[in-house]
Formats: C-alpha cells, structure tokens, sequence
C-alpha cells in the first residue's frame, strides 16, 4: 500500500496540475482556435496541447522518476511503478463548440492501478478527487453533494453515453437492451457524466473504443461517490483491455447491467 503522506502529497500535485490546466483552457474558451484532426480523425486544438505540456513540466520538476501518459504527446518513462496519466481536455468537441461539458482529467497509477483521480471543469470552477479506498471529494460554486443513487432498478434508471456513434463500434448490440430498458438516455457529457454520476443525477454509463486516459482518473471517483466502473462483462477496467466502460450507481444496477451485456438472462447451457 502507499503511505499515506504519500498519497497526500501526490494529491498536492495533482491539484497543481489541476490548477494549472484550467489556468491555461480557461482563457482560451470560446476562442477562434485552430483545430486539427488526428490520425483517428478526432480534434485537437492547442488548448489540449498547451494544457499537457504545462502539467508534464511540472511532472518532470516534482516527481521525475515517474512515469507519464498523455494523450497528446504519448508515454514517458514508462516502465516506472508510478504512471501519471494525462487527458487535458476530455471532450474536445464539447470544448470547440462552445459547451462547458468537458473535463481535465489526472490519474495516478501504481503497478497499473489507480490510487487518485481528478476530474476537473475549468469554465464551471467545479473538481472531483477520488482517491483509492477513501470518499470523493466535490467542490463547486453551485453546490452538490456526493453520493451515488442506490437502489435504483435499470426502469428508474438514468442512463448516458457521449454520443450515438462511439456505441456504433460496440462490440455488440446488447447496450440496445440498456437503452429500451433505462428510464431514458442522455446523450453528451463526456467524463462530465460520470461527475454527475457521482452525485446521483446519472445511474448508468455505457461507452466503448475508451482509452486509458478516457477512464484511469474516474475509477477513484464513481468508487469513492458508492458507484461501480468495470468493462461491460464486469472485469476491472486495465490498459489493453476490451475498450468499453459500464459505470452505474449501485451494485444491485450493475449487476442488471452486466447480465443483460453479457448475454447471461438468455445463455443455455
């Protein structure tokens, strides 16, 4: 286990980042910026850049010896027990049209496993941390307060996902079941959604083609708020996996879920 001062100090810098991120996305929000494709056609603005490379020089002044993964600008130090892993604007589509629902989102791994995560909205002023084994923390100027819905059944349940067509590469169609089931579905949010997951206005979350950076920061978060996050058939998200992310706000809720994703009401033996 990591000592607890620690996982304190770690959580100093990850506010840092956190604080420097939004230092830098704020000023640039609703700006005419130019915005490029990358090689898997999704855009990149030079908010997202700027933001990475701030938090990575950072990372190379207090803790050198870790590792880090960013979406913009890849892996360093990778073989390091510490991986600190960096989405400097989840929801970058939100981001260039104008729409505060996208997100900063730090990690800290150990041996592959998250100990914190922040999610941070830098227009909204609001944050969460989770930090492995101990409650998530919100702050916000609107208030809020954190805790999953329990006992929600998936017909009482609110479901999202970020948009129509990432469900459109799913590894099958069963997510149509959640969707005809669920109270009704949202669309949009990126990792906003599983903040408000977090406090309980969200139950459940389907996505796939999720990497590393897309989910890392937000297994401490729905944790530490009472909720689940695992891949669809129910096994602890990991680099390499399967690509898909079912988060809900109960264990009685991700329980349904997974069994109507895996097939499991209608298999025969």
């Amino acid at each position: 286990m990591t000592p607890s001062t620690e996982i304190e100090s770690y959580t100093k810098i990850a506010a840092l980042l956190a604080d420097t991120a939004r230092s830098v996305i704020r000023p640039l929000f609703r700006r005419a910026l130019l915005t490029q494709n990358k090689d898997d056609t999704s855009p990149v603005t030079i908010a997202d850049r700027s933001a990475e490379r701030v938090m990575r020089a950072l990372l190379a002044e207090y803790v050198p010896d870790h590792g880090v993964f960013g979406e913009e600008f890849g892996h360093d130090n990778p073989h390091s027990l510490y991986q600190w892993v960096l989405d400097p604007i989840d929801g970058t589509r939100a981001f260039i049209t104008g729409r505060p629902l996208f997100g900063t989102l730090i990690a800290l791994l150990k041996d592959g496993v998250p100990l914190l995560g922040v999610l941070d909205q830098p227009i909204l002023n609001e944050r969460w941390l989770g930090i492995i084994g101990q409650p998530t923390v919100f702050s916000s100027p609107f208030g809020g307060h954190v805790g999953t819905r329990q006992n929600i059944r998936l017909t009482e349940a609110e479901m999202s996902c970020t948009a129509p067509e990432i469900l459109q590469n799913a590894p099958h169609d069963r997510w149509l079941t959640l969707h005809n089931k669920a109270k009704r579905i949202t669309w949009g949010g990126d990792c906003y959604a599983y903040g408000l997951l977090a406090l309980g206005h969200i139950d459940l979350i389907t996505e796939c083609t999720m990497n590393l950076w897309d989910w890392a920061a937000l297994v401490p978060i729905i944790q530490g708020a009472g909720g689940f996050i695992t891949q669809w058939d129910g096994t602890p998200l990991q680099a390499g996996g399967d690509g898909t992310v079912l988060a809900t706000s109960s264990a009685e809720l991700h329980q349904e879920a997974v069994a109507i994703l895996t097939n499991k009401p209608t298999d025969k033996a």
